[in-house]
């Protein structure tokens, strides 16, 4: 299957060199640059409640320090991703409360990367190199240079009885789980290059999802419906020339392969998407010129998109819990000038009425 071109491809321009340090360091943290049939019943959209300029109510978790990429347990109580705390020689998966208490280490060998909760709530898996120790140290945040030896694992929520998915010396990684646990959704270059992947919960029975010649997808999840999935895919090109300000479009697509449907159409960078629980809302980073990257919520029944996030800092990785009340994402906004430390903060977005329907 070939992408027809959404729009030419542009250079951002103006893009310092302190946002590319910071993108850089945060991917690390992280996974990459996240239709047939309708996925959900239509249904009015989400109220406007964040007025134009102005962010609903933020807050910071405590007690965890630098880290990004998280996602909420299906009880909506804890968040899963990727920190670096005091002894840490790398970033490594934990699992925390979202009042920033229960902190828990997964793993303390490698580098970790994305992570994710089953929908029952009693494991959780996550990528690594632990069973690497040869790799140079991991670059999640080059295309060119994915750690070739990531792979997939599985464990009980304190970590133990850790059971490995992949083996392959290729990148497995960004990876997520759909909603009814008989699957397993990752990005994988086995096929020759980067494609979206599905498996069992036990790493059995690996089918190829994408065929998309000339482009890279990543980054997906999977909506309430349990078929439709939402990614993000840059131009093969663009990633290998080292295009600033790389162009990205988010699409969907059916679990079986077809109903490939753009639903942006600029030619900006639009990245990091993830479903809503109501089924066809979804959350996504918008970069607004000349380098701010910012939180946006868009909707499968129209081109609406509302904006959430309003802060020159990197905002970015957003994910939605269960009950659609938080919103969790990681952003610079508390760092000190020049540090680019990064934390992890939850937005109420309950007036936007983004729960299951």
């Amino acid at each position: 299957m070939t992408l027809l071109p959404i729009a030419t491809a542009r250079r951002a321009a103006g893009r310092a060199a302190s946002a590319r340090t910071v993108l850089a360091a945060l991917l690390a943290l992280g996974c990459g640059f996240a239709a047939a049939q309708s996925p959900a019943p239509s249904s009015a959209p989400a109220p406007n409640a964040a007025a134009q300029g102005t962010e609903l109510p933020v807050h910071r978790i405590p007690n965890l320090g630098p880290g990004a990429e998280f996602y909420f347990s299906p009880d909506g109580t804890h968040i899963i991703g990727n920190a670096k705390r005091d002894g840490d020689s790398s970033y490594h998966v934990y699992t925390l409360a979202i009042d920033g208490t229960d902190i828990r280490r997964i793993n303390d060998k490698g580098d970790d990367a994305c992570s994710f909760y089953f929908p029952d709530g009693k494991r959780i898996i996550w990528t690594s190199s632990r069973d690497h120790p040869e790799l140079d140290k991991n670059n999640y945040s080059d295309p060119s240079a994915y750690p070739q030896g990531a792979e997939l694992y599985t464990s009980n929520l304190d970590g133990t009885d850790v059971k490995r998915l992949t083996n392959n010396s290729v990148y497995d990684a960004e990876v997520s789980v759909a909603p009814n646990g008989k699957w397993i959704l990752f990005g994988s270059q086995r096929s020759g290059k980067m494609e979206l992947w599905k498996m069992n919960p036990d790493g059995s029975n690996p089918v190829q999802i994408t065929h998309l010649d000339g482009w890279e997808p990543g980054g997906s999840f999977v909506f309430a419906d349990g078929k439709t999935i939402i990614f993000r895919a840059w131009r093969s090109e663009d990633a290998k020339a080292g295009k600033k300000g790389l162009p990205m479009t988010l699409y969907t697509i059916q679990s079986d392969g077809t109903g490939l449907r753009a639903l942006t159409h600029d030619d900006g960078t639009n990245w990091s998407p993830f479903p809503a629980p109501d089924g066809h809302h979804y959350v996504f980073v918008k970069v607004l010129p000349p380098h701010n990257y910012e939180i946006f919520l868009g909707d499968l029944n129209s081109d609406e998109q509302v904006r959430l996030t309003y802060n020159d800092a990197f905002d970015g990785y957003p994910s939605i819990s269960p009950d659609g009340h938080w919103l969790v994402f990681t952003s610079t906004r508390d760092s000190t000038p020049g540090s680019h430390s990064t934390g992890v903060f939850l937005q109420d977005i309950s007036s936007l009425h983004l729960g299951p329907r």
